[in-house]
């Protein structure tokens, strides 16, 4: 697992840190005002995405790798409704925040950064 010290994107380097503080007002300072999330391509509410999926569970990212950019990356998510599961996220980042992401489940290994980009 990589510290989150190494995230190349300071925005989402503030996302993730926050959510793994299970801090809810630190991951809605590390987001745009308007943010928006999708969950395997899926629209969610954010808010009723986070208390379920975060915020009650204690959910948990520890990144496995990140794209070059490090707006996308594989994470195993814990957390104690389902357990840990490897999932990939990718983050929109407008002036220095979050504004949307994406996650869902990344499948197997091995996990190739350089074919990500452009996928939501």
């Amino acid at each position: 697992m990589m510290p989150t010290s190494e995230l190349v994107d300071p925005a989402v380097r503030t996302f993730v840190d926050a959510l793994n503080a299970n801090d809810p007002a630190a991951v809605q300072a590390a987001m745009t005002a308007n943010a928006t999330m999708t969950d395997d391509g899926t629209p969610r509410l954010l808010g009723d995405w986070l208390q379920r999926e975060v915020y009650d569970t204690h959910g948990r990212m520890d990144v496995i790798v990140q794209s070059p950019d490090g707006r996308d990356l594989i994470a195993e998510y814990t957390n104690e409704q389902w357990g840990g599961m490897n999932t990939r996220w990718h983050f929109e980042v407008v002036d220095g925040k979050v504004a949307h992401f994406d996650t869902g489940q990344a499948g197997e290994p091995p996990y190739d950064p350089a074919s990500w980009l452009g996928q939501p």
